[in-house]
């Protein structure tokens, strides 16, 4: 079997590492702003070591070749049909999914859409999206996510994180090489401002979802009747030192995961990936291990 080096989407061609045993169950890792795919790096050996293959693309807005114009282009829908299409030319009908950060968002909502696809599911520091919007009016939470606000601007984000991202990453407890790695990943002609796009694009489905995820008593919606719902293993963790995503948010995330469903909380920050990579191994492992249901 020929490895994936890259996979196309409506004219976009995205870079992906294809590594481990290749007749392994597969693992797609999504990372989040502004990683890439080498933010795994830590954690595919034990992943490689256990028979697992492991997909790591770099997303859109991160591959060279992917870097469309527009917050149109970064809309929910957008993530989740690249990584439906990450799966599709890899030739499998069903994966594993982990995802951390912004990763883990497009995870929670690949679960939702297109649960048929994924084998089980491992969240890494980013909560449930209903749970993070409830905590935003119930907690200091909107106050750590205030940072979203600047990011809407036109052009002043670029001009503010450009010259020190390196700085502000290692200020937010990522170690100094990975910090300057992404930073100089950042400087590449059109990167940041399409990372940023996936901020900007956070605006676009807001208002309509807002009733139902600031209501106390909000539970996951109904099912789409010709859709199934999402009732396979999943681990979320996080750390409890996250500057970004806190604790009501991490803690109430288990209210709107159906069932099978695991809390992991570290004694670290946001950056679990680079940090703290044999804990997500495991994690991941424990649900790889386990016997598929059909």
């Amino acid at each position: 079997m020929s490895r994936l080096r890259t996979f196309e989407r409506d004219g976009l061609v995205f870079d992906v590492r294809d590594e481990g045993p290749a007749d392994g169950d597969v693992v797609v890792l999504l990372h989040g702003f502004p990683q890439d795919a080498s933010a795994w790096d830590l954690v595919v050996p034990s992943l490689h070591a256990a028979g697992l293959r492991t997909l790591a693309p770099d997303q859109r807005g991160y591959s060279p070749g992917a870097r469309p114009s527009g917050r149109n282009a970064y809309r929910m829908q957008e993530l989740v049909a690249d990584t439906l299409a990450l799966v599709d030319a890899a030739g499998v009908a069903r994966v594993h999914l982990v995802g951390h950060d912004w990763g883990g968002a497009v995870t929670w909502a690949a679960l939702g859409r297109h649960p048929e696809r994924f084998a089980s599911a491992v969240v890494v520091s980013t909560p449930h999206p209903a749970a993070i919007a409830y905590a935003i009016t119930h907690s200091l939470q909107g106050l750590m996510s205030s940072y979203i606000g600047l990011f809407q601007l036109p052009v002043v984000p670029e001009l503010v994180l450009a010259p020190g991202l390196g700085a502000v990453l290692r200020a937010s407890g990522l170690p100094g090489d990975r910090a300057e790695h992404y930073a100089r990943r950042m400087r590449e002609p059109g990167a940041l401002p399409a990372a940023l796009g996936w901020y900007r694009a956070l605006g676009l489905g807001v208002a309509g979802a807002l009733p139902r995820i600031l209501d106390p008593r909000a539970r996951p919606p109904a099912p789409h009747p010709d859709r199934p719902s999402w009732t396979r293993p999943t681990t979320y963790i996080w750390g409890q030192h996250d500057p970004a995503l806190g604790r009501a948010a991490a803690e109430r995330t288990g209210r709107f995961v159906p069932r099978d469903y695991r809390f992991v909380e570290l004694d670290a920050g946001h950056w679990l990936p680079e940090t703290r990579p044999a804990e997500v191994a495991a994690e991941i492992l424990e649900l790889a291990q386990r016997p598929v249901a059909r």
